[in-house]
């Protein structure tokens, strides 16, 4: 049986921390995401007036910045691994994130196969972000079944990891969920739990039940 793994970012490929947390922080604008993030959290916005907000936070956003971001990110360790282990099993891999699109799609030099986030303008920003095109958690359930359409498998053929509310909605489309470094709300909902900072474990549990025989 092909399976096909989607992958949260924030807060689950990325420990403790969120792409728009980490991109702020090379502008100097701590406070200003930590606010918004506040917001979001606390569901006084959404993902489509988080999107704009941030767009024009970022009005001095330049390439090095989102690869500095990138680079110095706190990444569970272990997710290139993994990722290979899943290509040479004949498996799928796939991002599919909130987070801005040219900071998840960065994640395609780590071994995904796709990488799906909310689309924004290239940086640096020339135009507004098109609301039509900011992912919501809902969305990432129609972007799991174009994949599933592109790798030829089902919703039964998927494994979402996630930590936050925002997955909850891809939990309960799958057939498998790992709930990592998640809350109790996420985590009653999922098919399996971890928390830590390795991928390797995490995945590990799918395999587990799997074959029966954890990954090398």
């Amino acid at each position: 049986m092909t399976l096909l793994h989607l992958f949260d970012l924030d807060g689950t490929l990325m420990y403790g921390s969120a792409a728009p947390t980490e991109i702020s922080r090379q502008l100097g604008l701590g406070a200003e995401i930590a606010e918004l993030e506040r917001s979001f959290s606390a569901r006084e916005i959404g993902p489509h007036e988080f999107s704009v907000a941030v767009h024009r936070l970022w009005a001095e956003l330049t390439p090095a910045h989102v690869r500095a971001a990138f680079d110095g990110s706190p990444w569970l360790t272990g997710i290139r691994e993994v990722w290979q282990e899943i290509r040479e099993r004949g498996d799928y891999c796939a991002v599919i994130s909130l987070s801005p699109s040219f900071f998840v799609e960065l994640l395609l030099e780590w071994g995904a196969h796709a990488a799906h986030g909310s689309v924004f303008p290239e940086v640096p920003f020339t135009r507004p972000v098109d609301s039509a095109g900011i992912l919501t958690p809902e969305g990432k359930v129609t972007v799991a079944d174009q994949l599933c359409a592109r790798f030829g498998v089902s919703r039964a053929d998927c494994v979402a990891y996630g930590d936050s509310v925002t997955d909850a909605i891809l939990f309960e489309a799958v057939s498998v969920s790992v709930a990592v470094n998640a809350p109790a709300s996420l985590a009653e909902r999922a098919t399996h739990v971890y928390v830590g900072r390795d991928l390797r474990e995490a995945y590990r549990l799918v395999d587990m039940a799997r074959t029966g025989v954890p990954a090398s």
